[in-house]
């Protein structure tokens, strides 16, 4: 594939642009081009040998943290190569760009710190919020992943430390879905911290005050999520990390209002219905025959059992009497419906029984066939509630799914092992395989990055405008189809990651599949929705830069005119050339051949709307065809800095070799940090 870079961008800003950077992989031709010359050493070597490189480096290193500041460092200079890490070595790579080191890297934000990624969106910034989001150097952004840091997995508060979880996050949208990392914004809303030792912490990078409560805290959320709107129209904001006194309530007023979700509350859901669905198949039970007790009654608990009494009632079964098979145990004990102390979250699920006090008690008690760790307290499996488990259940189903690894319930060899190997279990952080009487098993996480990544890319693709609860039980579903019998036979109730981008393409396609079926979006189905999601999605591999200063300095002073264009509805990338910036909603697509030259450009003229044969002066000259060069979003943008010459004296046939590909503009760089179109002046 071949890309084209802004014009006048040389030297050494392209070394130091993630987003352009190949470093020792720059062809001799790209040196010349570029004033590389004497900037990098000599030998040139392939991606393949540079990944090698960087692999036996980072494996040499003694702890998890120093290789997270390892890959941390390598995503800040070349994206690339990181990506492509990333997608080709998920099993070893991502236990360290996120779960569970991520924790452990938050909580030592201020210490590791050496480069900033994403926005901090702190409380001093009330009323400026949009001119802080336009600070982005990307306008193409697509998912914002927000947290306000207070409820960072299960470590508490940990204030603008938290900004960990966002950028990792957003690693995994690109390196398990192929979302474009130009498309990815972190943001971390700083309102203070609550954690005295961090506001003393001479390290720490966020605001020294305690936390916005109230309707500041609200008037500042509200602000930015209609700044967001605003600057990025139709983005997906994914709400992450928030503590239950504010994630339930955020989803539930801004759920109807934008494109969002909480990936704590749905996401964790998600995952979790589809290890259910995986088990059972192991056991051959069906989902309305479950007794399920979660340990925990926070977001992760009350969305998981939202979800399975959403697919019980799917197949059939009354939401009263789907959620008498959901059960909750907090930090009080059982919830039933004699307390007088439960949130609303919790009511729908306190059904009536004994008040009971002790985990290992209520398991005796309510006889259920899964238990579900979600409270981040670790070691509350014991041996005595897993050897209950096991004799109230021929194949009990045990997730311990709190991270990190130290708030796990239990180890995955304590599970099997105290189970007598019966147990169908799934963890929250990785585990490595077990052997037990001769027979190995291998534990696989019910990690949400088997979800969100996914949803997002369907989202996106489909140009969504919300998100729905039926969009992840169509994930979770899919998810548990992903899981092949080799799988279930080892013990594993979720795909191999070396199997993530597919298993993502299949879960983006299924909810881009209800956004069409539910009138979610504006955008015509494709034929083959699989395909189109497949070509939306990023692969990190260099591209070949063909670009040319002469190019930069063309200025095109012929007429061409175009016999047929079609208007669309998108959002315009303001960095881009051409008349038509004060209609945002304009876009102009190309749908047939060209007479003379073609101009990237945005005319004016009204959405929606078909006009015959404008005649214009081109300022930049770009080819193009049956090819559409604009598309919504921007994912296919050609622009003055990223022009091909092209003949002016006959039309341009379908499948020219002077055409340029999808890939040249897929790969585009003319919308990359701090550069501008710039002028055809000679």
């Amino acid at each position: 594939m071949s890309a084209r870079l802004p014009a006048g961008l040389r030297g050494m800003a392209v070394l130091r642009d993630p987003l352009l950077n190949k470093g020792t992989a720059f062809t001799q031709k790209e040196r010349a081009r570029l004033g590389l010359r004497g900037l990098l050493p000599p030998h040139v070597h392939t991606q393949e040998e540079q990944m090698l490189r960087s692999l036996a480096h980072l494996r040499g290193l003694p702890s998890p943290l120093e290789k997270f500041v390892n890959l941390n460092a390598l995503h800040d200079r070349n994206e690339a190569l990181f990506f492509r890490i990333v997608a080709e070595h998920p099993d070893e790579i991502m236990p360290l760009i996120y779960t569970p080191t991520v924790g452990l890297a938050c909580q030592k934000f201020g210490n590791i710190f050496q480069r900033p990624r994403g926005l901090f969106i702190g409380a001093n910034d009330r009323g400026k919020i949009a001119q802080v989001l336009r600070n982005w150097p990307q306008r193409e952004v697509g998912i914002i992943v927000v947290s306000d840091g207070e409820r960072i997995l299960g470590l508490g508060d940990l204030g603008a430390n938290g900004m960990g979880i966002p950028v990792g996050k957003l690693s995994l949208y690109t390196g398990c879905a192929g979302v474009h990392p130009r498309r990815c914004l972190p943001v971390i809303l700083d309102v203070g911290t609550d954690n005295e030792a961090l506001r003393n912490d001479p390290f720490y990078v966020g605001l020294r005050q305690t936390r916005l409560r109230g309707a500041r805290y609200d008037a500042l959320v509200e602000e930015f999520v209609t700044a967001a709107q605003k600057v990025f129209p139709g983005v997906l904001i994914q709400f992450e990390d928030f503590a239950n006194t504010n994630a339930f309530r955020l989803l539930q007023r801004y759920r109807e209002r934008v494109c969002t979700f909480n990936d704590d509350i749905q996401g964790t859901a998600a995952v979790v219905l589809a290890g259910l669905y995986s088990a059972l198949r192991v056991t051959g039970a069906a989902l309305r025959e479950q007794r399920i007790l979660c340990l925990g009654a926070g977001e992760a608990a009350s969305g998981i059992c939202d979800l399975v009494v959403a697919a019980l009632g799917d197949e059939g079964l009354a939401a009263d009497a789907a959620r008498r098979r959901c059960w909750l145990f907090d930090s009080r004990g059982l919830v039933v419906a004699g307390r007088t102390d439960l949130a609303a979250h919790k009511r729908p699920y306190a059904h009536e029984g004994q008040r009971v006090g002790d985990f290992a008690a209520a398991v005796e008690a309510l006889k259920p066939t899964a238990i579900i760790g979600v409270a981040a307290v670790g070691g509350t499996f014991t041996e005595k509630v897993v050897a209950a488990m096991g004799r109230i259940n021929p194949r009990p189903i045990v997730f311990a799914l709190s991270n990190p690894t130290s708030q796990s319930e239990c180890t995955a060899e304590q599970a099997y092992r105290w189970s007598g190997g019966r147990a169908l279990f799934a963890c929250g952080s990785p585990f490595d395989p077990v052997t037990l009487d001769g027979r190995v098993f291998v534990p696989r996480q019910g990690n949400n990055s088997y979800i969100f990544p996914g949803v997002g890319l369907g989202v996106i693709s489909s140009r969504a405008r919300r998100v729905t609860d039926e969009m992840f039980l169509a994930a979770a579903r899919t998810l548990a189809r992903q899981t092949t019998q080799a799988d279930l036979d080892q013990g594993s109730l979720y795909p191999a990651l070396a199997r993530i981008r597919d298993v993502s393409a299949h879960i983006a396609a299924a909810v881009a599949r209800v956004a069409y079926a539910r009138r979610l979006t504006a955008q015509r189905r494709p034929a083959n929705l699989l395909a189109h999601i497949r070509a939306q999605m990023y692969d990190p591999k260099y591209p070949r830069y063909a670009c040319d200063a002469s190019m930069a300095r063309f200025t095109a002073r012929a007429s061409g005119t175009i016999t047929s264009t079609r208007w669309g509805s998108c959002s315009r990338p303001s960095n881009l050339a051409g008349r038509g910036g004060s209609r945002p909603n304009a876009c102009a697509m190309v749908a047939a051949n060209f007479t003379g030259s073609a101009v990237s450009r945005q005319m004016s003229g009204t959405p929606g709307a078909r006009r015959s044969s404008p005649t214009f002066t081109p300022s930049a000259v770009c080819g193009s065809t049956t090819t559409p060069y604009f598309r919504c979003n921007s994912r296919m943008v050609a622009s003055r800095s990223s022009c091909v010459l092209l003949p002016e004296t006959k039309p341009l046939a379908p499948g020219s070799s002077n055409s340029p590909s999808r890939a040249s503009f897929s790969q585009s760089a003319t919308t990359r940090a701090g550069s501008r179109p710039t002028s055809s002046k000679a």
